[in-house]
């Protein structure tokens, strides 16, 4: 099998206003998307998914395009797609950062390997070690009484789990914590995500505010520029804190857990460069005593696949203890699939079908085009 062509389409998809992500990094308010399509000689394609949103990925619809044409297809034209991991270095090496960029094409590799085998991806990575992949919700860090009305309503969805946007103001980061609180329950676990808002001042004496709330984790309370910074953190609060904007690559897993600066690390298949890439991760964290989850760019239907397939067959990723993030389809007005995944509120699961188990509902793909 060889590959034989490269398809990129832009696409953007509306996100819910009500719902849509606001936190100490900014708003997320729109999402614009690159999908992929790698086409091979014996009539089997591959589907991969960019996630363009430049103040978190630093890429957009145009330089991942750009890339894909000019840079890694030309690596991969004519190449046997089923040699995932020697085309996976080549792509790493031919080209720095631009992960999400690489993560499509990786993914797309994975669902081409899956297709030919007749089988899911999550078994060709050594098969499921979970029922279903437990999913939290996230509360955008709006106002107290929208984020408590939020919060009520993702209970009603079925999540038993969710984490409240912070770093902003931390008065307001406090009382917006503790609205939710009183809207959702004493039984609902609730963890907060500062998307690296705070100080490391304010991050101690914000989350030790909070501890009345009952949280049970903080999520980069701090900017990634110093790891240091975040073990200081962790090491004055008395709640597990989770690296996310801080881990991207191995060697960033690597000197977290040296730093001792988490206690989880947020895996993402985007920020690492592909599915390949997040499962090394998992497993430096599962060496160094530590566990995963699985972060979120909120994606579409293609990368969401992709997530649950990674967090169905991976470990060193607690689900169960820290839920993943895979929440496209509370988000967004459509997914872009043929065939809905089958996520509820708390649960995900794969499609049983070959490859990442999704196919694109054209008509929908060609509405939502970026012309």
């Amino acid at each position: 099998m060889k590959i034989t062509a490269i398809e990129t389409i832009p696409v953007q998809v509306p996100i819910h206003p009500e719902r849509a992500i606001r936190s100490g990094r900014g708003s997320h308010i729109v999402s614009p998307f690159l999908l992929v399509k790698v086409h091979t000689d014996e009539g089997i394609t591959g589907l991969g998914e960019v996630s363009c949103t430049p103040g978190w990925s630093g890429e957009d619809q145009v330089t991942a395009a750009h890339f894909i044409r000019n840079f890694l297809a030309p690596l991969m034209i004519g190449e046997n797609p089923l040699h995932i991991e020697a085309l996976t270095q080549r792509i790493q090496k031919r080209i720095a950062h631009n992960a999400f960029t690489k993560a499509a094409l990786e993914m797309a590799l994975w669902d081409i390997l899956g297709k030919t085998a007749g089988l899911p991806v999550y078994r060709l990575l050594g098969g499921p070690v979970r029922e279903f992949v437990p999913t939290k919700f996230s509360i955008t860090g709006v106002e107290p009484e929208k984020a408590a009305e939020i919060g009520a309503w993702a209970v009603e969805q079925g999540f038993r789990k969710m984490k409240v946007k912070v770093g902003t103001s931390p008065d307001v980061d406090v009382a917006r914590v503790m609205a939710v609180r009183a809207a959702v329950g004493p039984d609902i676990k609730l963890g907060v995500d500062a998307n690296g808002g705070w100080s490391p001042r304010v991050a101690v004496q914000t989350i030790r505010r909070l501890m009345e709330a009952d949280i049970y984790f903080a999520e980069q309370p701090v900017q990634a520029l110093d790891m240091a910074w975040m073990a200081d953190v962790r090491s004055q609060v008395a709640v597990p804190v989770i690296a996310d904007e801080s881990l991207y690559t191995l060697q960033d897993a690597m000197a977290l857990v040296r730093a001792g600066a988490a206690d989880v690390l947020s895996v993402y298949i985007g920020k690492g460069g592909g599915i390949g890439p997040a499962r090394k991760v998992a497993a430096v964290a599962e060496a160094a005593g530590l566990t995963c989850t699985v972060g979120s760019n909120l994606e579409l239907g293609v990368a969401s696949a992709a997530m649950i397939h990674l967090a169905m067959a991976t470990p060193g990723i607690g689900a169960e203890e820290y839920p993943c993030d895979i929440l496209g389809p509370f988000f967004y007005a459509d997914m872009l699939l043929a065939d809905p995944l089958p996520i509820v509120g708390g649960q995900a699961r794969p499609h049983e079908k070959p490859g990442l188990g999704v196919e694109l509902d054209e008509e929908k793909v060609e509405h939502y085009r970026v012309k």
